[in-house]
């Protein structure tokens, strides 16, 4: 049998996936990008496959994206990660019907893409240079906060007051701001709600862009935040959907996008 591959090189964690000849996810994994973006990603990838039992011979197309993906060489093809995500999200969200609008936020940006009738991408826009509403500036406010990023979402809920107000759209100003509000004393709670509607507002300004249409689809990382997804639905007005793994909805596309290449070049020399 053959399978496929779709890593995912993002500047904070890799992601792979491995599917089989039928679109079935048989392994993946989510492993720190570090500083040496090749090395561990192919440590992460010859790792994946081990746990899955198989060898580089069995899989038969990788496809590489992400913000490293033309520093792996091992992949066959790479492909723009705008591309990859919707792709991924398609299949992520089929038993939510058809999504219109992806939101992703990585661990230095944040994206939405905007889907036609048939799934393919109409128009998309991302962040400027700033971190600020991306998982960097989450894990800024974990750090300040004394805490894990994971423990942000419980948090969240907790809140019993209204939630502070970040002014700072810029992540060095928004920290000096958080750490300002931490000092004279407003509790931590209404600090990570204030927090998570500061991303939503910035994150509705960008999707408004685009075009908010249906269901909004929400992946990366930091979709796991159930808080940032209650702030979401809170400040699109619309409902939030998550897949059951956001991180790897991008290797996942391009994963499928592997198996189609391969299928395709197949056929050709078959011609």
């Amino acid at each position: 049998m053959h399978y496929f591959a779709g890593i995912d090189i993002g500047s904070t964690t890799i992601k792979i996936v491995l599917t089989d000849a039928g679109d079935r996810i048989v392994a993946q994994d989510c492993q720190p990008t570090g500083c040496h973006f090749h090395k561990n990603t192919l440590t992460a990838f010859e790792s994946l496959l081990a746990r899955a039992e198989l060898t580089r011979h069995d899989v038969a197309y990788i496809f590489s994206t992400g913000y490293g993906r033309k520093l792996f060489k091992e992949a066959d093809e790479s492909i723009s990660e705008i591309s990859a995500n919707a792709m991924g999200a398609n299949k992520a969200a089929e038993k939510y019907g058809t999504i219109k609008t992806i939101i992703n936020i990585g661990g230095q940006d944040l994206k939405v893409i905007g889907l036609d009738e048939d799934g393919h991408v109409k128009n998309f826009t991302m962040n400027d240079k700033c971190a600020a509403g991306t998982g960097r500036f989450l894990e800024m406010t974990a750090r300040n906060l004394e805490m894990d990023v994971a423990q942000l979402g419980a948090c969240h809920k907790q809140a019993r007051g209204v939630p502070l107000t970040i002014n700072s759209t810029c992540t060095v100003f928004a920290e000096s701001e958080i750490i300002g509000l931490l000092a004279n004393g407003n509790g931590k709670e209404e600090l990570v709600a204030g927090v998570h509607y500061s991303i939503a507002r910035r994150i509705s300004r960008l999707a408004k862009r685009v075009g908010i249409e249906g269901t909004v689809f929400f992946d990366g990382g930091p979709a796991l935040n159930e808080g940032l997804v209650e702030a979401l639905e809170i400040e699109l007005m619309r409902k939030v959907v998550v897949p059951e793994f956001p991180q790897t909805t991008t290797a996942l596309g391009a994963a499928l996008i592997a198996r189609e290449t391969f299928c395709y070049l197949g056929e050709a020399v078959n011609d």
